[in-house]
């Protein structure tokens, strides 16, 4: 046979590495009570390349292999196919004996969620229902069923069967026939157990190997028994998912496997290929419609025909059992109890299924392009599932349980501030960890046993004016464009479609500086900042990007007060985390480790932090959004927070309010140096709150932060926010936000003075000399109103000393002020800014 390999090697192939597996290592050890009257495998060294150029050249014995051979040929070169396939068996190693008995033995492992700190939140609850039983509990009658319908040359093949492998394989990956009957029950048994049944050759190449190990391993009633006790069945009478024939048989027949009728075991045994559209049950345990139920009957009576077909039935008893009604052996509908959860239960467990996604794509070297495939993307997806809930894992979260305690015992005991005469409001909070991004605690909602909406991970509304520091003024400031005390226009203006930007009820007042503009939390200084933004070419995506924010389009004019974004409490806590640990970037987590049982690390939580805005930036930032909360101009939290804790009031806060179209959203992010907390309220329909909500949801946050201060003493920190060293400060004039000079208005020069304050820069240069256009934003006639109010009136602009408008129908005194942002998306950048205009007064 090595002259074959020999021939490979020569065309170039491969190069194929012989692998030797010694009889030593591939003995099993039999376990106790098993039946000692097994024939053991005869011990001889296994050369696995050996077996498998068998496999290849024992092929071409067949008439139907030459063809597909030549036809691959025809298409891609015999050689290029062959020696595809050989590559793929070089890069898969041979299993240990002892790790291959363990993985297929292991029924199932309970997998756990933990704390922190080590402790216990849950069990993860398996929705498949399994029970191990011994050989002689199985019925003969399902054992022989079974073989005759997916394997009747069980007894006598090595673990495959190569013209169906081939047969089966061309049909799946090259479309040419069926795929179906390719596996023995040996390669089912190890799908199931060992590589899944994601449909990549690599996976197949597995199984192969695997297979051929396993057969060398354990006895054919071993490989059996195993297989009949993790074999998927469908639904029982309860609804719930079965696997294995003692669950199958006391869950539809309501007897042990041990006693199953024929009848009976011709039907189990036809559920393993669709086990869910052949099962007689739906997922309530209600029995299904006749027309369906018929689906799993003919599946039976073709595995009757099956055991007549190879000789375990006669004629005579093949005709009786096929007229049985097997209806009646089946057990009436039941309810099954459920044990609740809650929020961080599933919250967790859907982040680690994620992970395990992720790492059993990349352990198998998954492509992209095979990941587009809805097939194999699905199969990963349900092998991850599976292996959360079976491997017997152990998971670490972020979460501190003390800290996650007390967030839901403030809920459950002020969540009733929050109520109003719209109803009940739900809410969402997330608590983050500025250096690293981890979730310490959140509050899903109000009651998980009324409302399983997760309204901090998975509910996404507008955020409101909460956006404006993050992708108006702080990209504006990073980009050396605005300092601290630049000076924004306030006065009436339009979006381009000629609607009014409204604030509330105002249309705009004169020119204001950065710090009002945020306090006050003004609309149309957001929208002159971004349409700067844009007209300079600023790449805005990159920087929400980075942070993770998914926006479909930026020509949106009212994207900066919330327009046209929807995010989850979860996503915008990681953006004022980003804002809060001085620019960095830390990607939003909560599951730390995930490890087997015996100590091996799966996967463990690596930071990669990205720089999105400068430090100076940053702290510039922070300066400002110090002064939104201690201004209680849109907040009344640090008065709430003084009365309940005057102490904790004293930390150093910051944060931002948002509230959308008639206060259907309300939004407040509070940070320390140490932590930042993230809060959303609103209705899950969408209806507006009543008026004041602000400051119901500000009591609540107060109490929410005093909570978790309770829990954890040190948790908020003492630390102060300060300007990074990289800050350049200048003394700016206040009317102007630039510096005093010359400066020509009207044809005339003037040396401009007067009152000076410090604004804070992000650039080396700090704030530019005094032009007639100083501002932010805003018309010629605006600036004509300006310099009346800094100098006394001026004369009338002429036609050719005035400067072009850069939108005239920004001149609108009549504009009627709303200064709401609805969460309805819509792309259209003039027509729904007026629908997106955000309310963002608090």
């Amino acid at each position: 046979m090595n002259k074959h390999v020999t021939r490979i090697k020569q065309k170039g192939l491969a190069l194929l590495r012989p692998l030797k597996l010694t009889a030593s290592k591939m003995n099993a050890k039999k376990k106790s009570g098993k039946n000692s009257k097994q024939k053991k495998k005869t011990q001889t060294p296994f050369d696995i390349w050996t077996l498998l150029t068998n496999i290849l050249l024992g092929i071409k014995a067949t008439f139907n292999t030459l063809f597909i051979l030549a036809f691959i040929g025809g298409l891609l070169g015999t050689g290029v196919a062959l020696g595809y396939a050989v590559s793929l068996f070089d890069q898969v190693s041979v299993p240990q004996t002892e790790d291959l008995i363990k993985q297929v033995n292991n029924i199932s492992s309970i997998s756990e969620i933990r704390y922190a700190d080590g402790s216990m939140i849950s069990a993860i609850e398996s929705d498949l229902l399994r029970t191990s039983v011994s050989s002689d509990a199985i019925s003969d009658n399902l054992k022989q069923a079974i073989v005759a319908t997916e394997d009747e040359h069980f007894a006598e093949h090595k673990g495959v069967v190569p013209k169906a492998v081939i047969r089966a394989s061309l049909g799946k990956f090259i479309g040419l026939g069926s795929s179906s009957g390719g596996s023995t029950l040996t390669q089912q048994l190890i799908k199931q157990q060992v590589v899944g049944d994601a449909p990549t050759l690599a996976r197949k190449a597995s199984e192969i190997v695997d297979a051929l190990a396993l057969e060398r391993a354990m006895s054919k009633d071993e490989i059996l028994t195993t297989y009949l006790n993790v074999a998927p069945f469908g639904r029982n009478n309860k609804g719930q998912n079965i696997a294995g024939a003692q669950q199958a048989a006391k869950g539809i027949f309501g007897v042990d496997a041990s006693k199953l009728t024929i009848p009976q075991a011709a039907f189990l045994a036809g559920l393993p290929q669709s086990p869910i559209s052949y099962s007689p049950y739906e997922s309530t345990g209600e029995m299904k419609s006749e027309e369906d139920i018929k689906l799993g009957i003919k599946r039976s009576k073709d595995v009757l025909y099956n055991m007549y077909r190879t000789g375990v039935l006669s004629q005579e008893d093949y005709e009786t059992y096929k007229a049985y009604d097997i209806k009646q052996d089946f057990l009436p509908a039941e309810n099954a109890s459920v044990t609740s959860k809650g929020f961080l239960y599933f919250t967790a467990l859907d982040e680690a299924t994620k992970i395990m996604y992720d790492y059993l794509v990349q352990k198998d070297n998954v492509s992209d392009q095979e990941l587009q495939n809805e097939s194999i993307r699905k199969s990963y997806q349900e092998l991850a599932e599976k292996e959360i809930q079976n491997g017997g894992y152990r998971i670490t979260t972020t979460i501190d349980k003390t800290i996650h305690t007390a967030m839901q015992n403030a809920v459950t005991n002020y969540g009733y501030l929050l109520n109003d005469s719209s109803g009940q409001p739900e809410v969402g909070n997330v608590l983050m960890d500025n250096q690293t991004g981890a979730i310490l605690g959140f509050v899903g909602g109000r009651d998980y046993q009324a409302n399983q909406n997760n309204h901090a991970f998975d509910t996404k509304r507008s955020p409101a004016s909460t956006t404006k520091p993050l992708l108006a003024y702080g990209i504006a400031i990073d980009q050396g464009l605005m300092g601290s005390a630049s000076i924004l226009s306030n006065y009436p203006t339009n979006f381009s479609n000629g609607t009014p930007i409204m604030h509330v009820n105002s249309p705009g007042t004169a020119m204001i500086d950065l710090k009002e503009a945020l306090n006050y939390s003004w609309n149309i200084p957001a929208y002159w900042t971004y349409r700067m933004l844009r007209e300079k070419g600023v790449d805005v995506r990159s920087y929400m990007e980075k942070m993770g924010y998914e926006i479909p389009e930026y020509g949106i004019e009212s994207l900066p007060m919330g327009g046209g974004i929807e995010v989850t409490v979860a996503q915008h806590t990681n953006g004022y985390q980003t804002l809060a640990n001085n620019g960095t970037y830390h990607k939003k987590y909560m599951i730390s480790k995930i490890e087997k049982t015996s100590g091996e690390v799966l996967y463990e939580h690596q930071a990669k932090p990205i720089q999105v805005y400068s430090k100076a930036t940053a702290t510039i930032m922070q300066s400002l959004l110090r002064d939104v909360l201690s201004s209680r101009v849109t907040t009344s939290f640090q008065t709430d927070l003084t009365s309940i804790n005057s102490s904790l009031a004293g930390a150093d806060w910051i944060g931002k309010t948002g509230t959308t179209n008639e206060e259907g959203d309300m939004w407040l992010m509070v940070s320390t140096p140490r932590l930042t907390l993230g809060g959303w309220v609103g209705h899950d329909d969408n209806s507006p709150l009543a008026q004041g909500a602000y400051y119901r949801n500000a009591k609540y946050m107060a109490h929410l932060v005093n909570a978790i201060q309770q829990a954890a003493p040190s948790a908020w920190g003492s630390e102060r926010f300060k300007l990074d060293s990289s800050v350049t400060s200048s003394q700016v004039l206040k009317s102007t936000g630039q510096k005093p000079g010359k400066v020509t208005i009207n044809g005339k020069e003037i040396n401009l003075s007067g009152e000076t304050v410090t604004s804070y820069w992000a650039n080396q240069a700090g704030a530019p000399t005094t032009t007639y256009k100083f501002a932010i934003g805003g018309s010629d006639s605006d600036y004509q109103n300006a310099w009346n109010t800094i100098l006394g009136s001026l004369p009338k602009l002429s036609s050719s000393s005035s400067n072009n408008n850069s939108n005239n129908n920004n001149n609108n005194s009549n504009n009627n002020r709303n200064n709401t942002s609805n969460s309805n998306g819509n792309n259209n950048s003039s027509s729904s800014s007026n629908n997106r205009s955000s309310n963002q007064r608090r």
